[in-house]
């Protein structure tokens, strides 16, 4: 580099893009010059969504512009509408040009309704609207909330069903409450110890649980199910499905979404990388979001001439269910091969949040008091291995 900063832009404001910028700033230093592109000039700590409701959370928000100088980064407010990766030059929507030697997309992916007729929680823009859904709701009716076909990540659903049932108990309504997915057991992604302790939940809180059906629509108090059936609801809850951000320039696939090899590149394209739910990667969680960003990192930091070997998004999945009660963590290997289940009586990774990232999860823990206090909950945990409790990795 003869003493010439790497140019990097990072594209996005969410969970990817901090944990890029927190990354290459600790692992290239000097080595990297650094321009963050957000539409947004806060981060919003968007797990607690599902808590706010209940008042168990608030969703807490940063300032971007802070970040960015705290990591000697330029913060710029506008959003990437296109890529001419043969001039390495990325094009803002109020027609910036911003040239690079390496450029980090995570802009994130865009939720749409996937069940015409129902409730769509998206996130904390839809926490006012959930209670007002709450406080409308009388006894002798019944919630049913659904997971999507296309939603490969429905921890959510779960927190918002076990949080509304215990709700609904501590105010003496008679209240049914099902919960519809396509999955052939509760939360199948951690394995069959977790979702043998989730079901038991569900159970304990008298929540019907409905699998291998795909909730299709919501019409005159009727829930549509595929490949046969209907539960009768007066309100239902569904998750969005999401679409890709079709990025002018960055190939994609039919949902917009981006493709990449596993240390974040952006395939047919040159010096330019991908993390987060951008990317084609089914899973679209803000753990696994790091991860994929700390990959990508790493190549960029390389790149600039830092001393160190990248390492491949080896995904691990790590969630922390809010329940009302005890909080359920759990922990899973994606890579395949034997994932053997202990469970135990304290948290599995720290800081214990929500978002696990290896430089973004101390790094709010310190700024935005972001990690759960458990007390006085006794915390009940599942974990694939209980080898590796820290938040890397």
């Amino acid at each position: 580099m003869n003493g010439t900063p790497l140019r990097v832009v990072i594209a996005g404001g969410g969970v990817a893009a901090l944990e890029a910028l927190l990354a290459l700033r600790r692992l290239a230093e000097a080595r990297v010059s650094i321009e963050v592109l957000s539409a947004e000039p806060q981060f919003w700590y968007r797990p607690l969504a599902v808590a706010e409701p209940f008042g168990q959370g608030e969703v807490h928000g940063l300032d971007l512009g802070a970040i960015a100088d705290e990591c000697r980064a330029a913060l710029i407010l506008d959003s990437l509408s296109s890529v001419d990766a043969d001039a390495h030059v990325a094009r803002t929507s109020a027609g910036g040009e911003l040239e690079y030697d390496a450029l980090l997309i995570a802009v994130g992916a865009q939720p749409v309704p996937a069940v015409p007729g129902a409730f769509n929680f998206r996130g904390p823009a839809d926490t006012n609207a959930f209670e007002e859904l709450l406080s409308g709701t009388a006894a002798g009716e019944r919630i049913a909330f659904t997971v999507p076909g296309s939603v490969a990540w429905p921890l959510p659903l779960y927190e918002l069903a076990l949080q509304t049932a215990l709700h609904v108990e501590r105010l003496r309504l008679d209240v049914e409450i099902a919960l519809v997915t396509h999955e052939r057991e509760p939360l199948e992604l951690f394995g069959q110890v977790a979702s043998a302790a989730i079901a038991k939940l569900l159970a304990e809180r008298e929540i019907e649980l409905l699998t291998e059906v795909y909730p299709v629509s919501f019409v005159d108090g009727v829930l549509a199910l595929a490949p046969e059936g209907r539960v009768e609801a007066n309100r239902v809850v569904a998750l969005p499905r999401l679409e890709g951000p079709s990025i002018g320039g960055v190939p994609t696939d039919a949902q917009g979404f981006i493709s990449t090899d596993p240390s974040g590149y952006v395939r047919e394209l040159t010096d330019v990388f991908a993390a987060g739910d951008a990317t084609a990667f089914p899973i679209k969680q803000g753990g696994l979001a790091t991860q994929q960003a700390d990959a990508a990192a790493e190549e960029i930091a390389a790149l600039s001439g830092a001393d160190l070997e990248p390492q491949p998004f080896r995904p691990v999945l790590r969630g922390l269910m809010l329940t009302g009660g005890a909080p359920l963590y759990a922990r899973a290997e994606l890579t395949g091969g034997a994932n053997p289940f202990l469970s135990g009586g304290e948290a599995l990774w720290w800081p214990p949040g929500k978002i696990v990232g290896r430089y973004l999860a101390p790094f709010l823990a310190e700024r935005s008091g972001t990690i759960l206090a458990l007390a006085p909950y006794e915390s009940l945990s599942i974990d694939a291995d209980l080898s590796s409790h820290t938040s890397s990795g």
